[in-house]
């Protein structure tokens, strides 16, 4: 980090292949951290945002204001309107966060202006552990699947001669579940310019967050411990498989086992279990299969080498129906052969024929790649099936467990919101990375004498 002004800090935030340019202002005692999300054609430095985030921490809150793109991105102008994109940039700039020393433990809230807005409600939907959302003049339509799924409370703040998206937040309020409010200021237009209203915005913004931020619960990234003593978060995905391997040395050296990761995250600790048991490593690929209109739903999934695993109760909720469902299956299907062959070379899936898998990934949440995963390895012939995971939610290590023949969790907190929580470095694993990391490992030999060079086209 380097100084820029006397309360902000420059600061460079890790997304994926690329860095993103910050500035971070860290008040003494501050309740809580606010990432703002601009919109279109804007960037860290907003006069707008730059403006709010001012007000913010002359009430003691911390901000970070940041780019959602790169130069080069911004430049190219085909990823401006990709909620979805912009969402996971701010995603990642949300672990960034839970990772410093100076905000690991502050509760966080997002602002989010213009188009900013929906990725900021995106995020905030993927991660309930977001205390509070606040939108300036926002376009929440951009994100209308994830509005039901939004649990933090949001605060609609619209220019009373901004007509159009007024109908947009009246429009998001209907569909959102959890505790909203729509303030619409007098005479401002869509960018508040008008002298005052700008000032109102942010007196309206500091306020929610204040309120929110109060009694918000956070991972505290420093003393959290799990009841066997595991110390979370986990420092990184490396560091999950180190300990995990510790607790499966009973499986060093066998000639019938294999590890298998679950791409992307999966393959990282599945790596570091295999180099300290002295087994070959390799993946199985099980994709999750998405509701109708709610893609981020799993209503099941499927693994190469298994029939589609589909969870009853959620199918009936979403009322998919079987032409919806055999849709899905076909699309991931054809994302399951792409990446068999990106990381196999198109072999066939690795396992021993009455031997032992250890399937490996980096945290599950409701569990349905993993149960499609299992259930492939046993119609593959696997004898055993051993499943290790750094962090789940208690129900779903239960259900788990009695699936497998073994099951290896570190840690099943009772607060779960999120797998990245639990992770100082949770960084997204990339198609090159997994790639890079089988190079360097002891593969498994084709399976039932297949040559290695075969595809299945």
């Amino acid at each position: 980090m380097s100084a820029l002004h006397d309360d902000t800090v420059a600061v460079r935030i890790p997304a994926g292949r690329v860095v993103l340019e910050g500035l971070l202002g860290v008040p003494p005692d501050a309740p809580g951290i606010v990432l703002f999300a601009h919109g279109s054609g804007s960037s860290r430095l907003s006069p707008r945002n730059t403006f709010v985030a001012r007000a913010l921490r002359r009430a003691g809150l911390a901000t970070l204001l940041f780019d959602l793109l790169t130069e080069a991105e911004s430049d190219a102008g085909v990823l401006v309107f990709d909620a979805e994109f912009l969402a996971r940039r701010l995603g990642a700039a949300t672990e960034w966060v839970r990772t410093q020393p100076a905000t690991a433990a502050l509760p966080i809230g997002y602002f989010g202006a213009s188009t900013g807005t929906a990725a900021a409600l995106i995020a905030a939907a993927d991660d309930p552990a977001v205390a509070a959302v606040v939108s300036r003049g926002g376009r929440p339509d951009l994100a209308a699947r994830a509005l039901p799924r939004v649990e933090a409370p949001t605060l609609l703040i619209v220019g009373g001669e901004d007509t159009p998206v007024i109908a947009m937040n009246e429009d998001a309020v209907a569909l959102m579940r959890c505790e909203t409010r729509l303030v619409i200021v007098p005479g401002a237009t869509h960018l508040f310019e008008e002298p005052g209203t700008l000032e109102v915005a942010a007196r309206l913004a500091t306020a929610w967050f204040r309120e929110h931020f109060a009694g918000a619960r956070t991972v505290d990234a420093t003393s959290d411990v799990a009841p066997d003593g595991v110390a979370l978060p986990f420092r990184d995905r490396r560091e999950a498989g180190r300990l995990l391997a510790e607790r499966l040395r009973h499986h060093a050296g066998r000639a019938d086992t294999v590890v298998l990761g679950l791409p992307r995250g999966g393959v990282v600790p599945a790596v570091e279990i295999a180099s300290a048991l002295g087994l070959p490593v390799d993946v199985i690929v099980s994709r999750k299969l998405g509701a109708p209109d709610q893609p981020e739903l799993a209503i099941g999934a499927i693994a190469e080498g298994g029939a589609p695993y589909l969870d009853a109760e959620t199918l009936a909720a979403t009322d998919a129906s079987p032409e919806h469902v055999e849709r899905a299956v076909a699309l991931q299907r054809a994302e399951i052969e792409r990446r068999r062959r990106r990381f196999r070379d198109g072999r066939a899936l690795p396992v021993p024929r009455g031997g032992t898998v250890i399937l490996v990934d980096d945290g599950v949440a409701t569990g349905s790649t993993a149960i499609a995963a299992i259930r492939a390895l046993r119609e593959c012939g696997a004898g055993r099936v051993v499943f290790a995971v750094p962090v789940a939610p208690p129900d779903t290590a239960e259900r788990l467990r009695g699936m497998v023949d073994e099951l290896v969790v570190l840690a099943t907190p009772e607060e779960f919101w999120a797998v990245g929580a639990f992770y100082r470095d949770f960084d997204q694993v990339t198609d090159d990375e997994v790639v890079a990391l089988l190079a360097r490992a002891d593969r498994p030999a084709p399976a039932h004498g297949e040559p290695a060079a075969v595809r299945r086209d």
